[in-house]
Formats: structure tokens, sequence, C-alpha cells
């Protein structure tokens, strides 16, 4: 079953998203949804390729936390 929310935009956003929702023939709702899904599964989800990429440095990673927990480094935040 499908979900409505509510959200808020600058109106300079919210004539962005309406061009480019009518560049793909699609409503503006449905042209947020897409491109929400867009950015979470290409962008915030990690494949396989780049696990693989990063776990070849978990090495250095732990070396890394060693000496943060150890006091060698400071985080700034």
């Amino acid at each position: 079953m499908s979900k409505t929310i509510t959200v808020r935009l600058d109106d300079n956003i919210y004539e962005m998203f309406k061009k480019a929702a009518e560049g793909q023939k699609r409503t503006i709702s449905n042209y947020v949804e897409y491109a929400t899904l867009n950015y979470t599964v290409n962008e915030t989800i990690v494949d396989d390729a780049e696990m693989t990429e990063i776990m070849a440095y978990s090495d250095e990673l732990q070396k890394g936390l060693s000496d943060i927990n150890a006091g060698r480094y400071t985080i700034i935040e």
C-alpha cells in the first residue's frame, strides 16, 4: 500500500524538480520518488566491488582505529 508524505521545498528546488520531472514526462511526486530511490540505491549502498576494495584496506583501518583508541590521534569534528 502506498504512503503519502509531506515535504517542504524551497521555491527554487521545487522549480528544479518540476523541470526535471517534465523532462522525464513524470509527475513531480513520481520524480521525487524516482530520484530518491536512485540516490539511495546508487550512492548509499555499497556494492560487492566497492566492499572488496574497502576490505583491501581492512588492516590499515584497524590500525587507525587502534591508534585513535590509544590516544595517538585526535578526531576533529
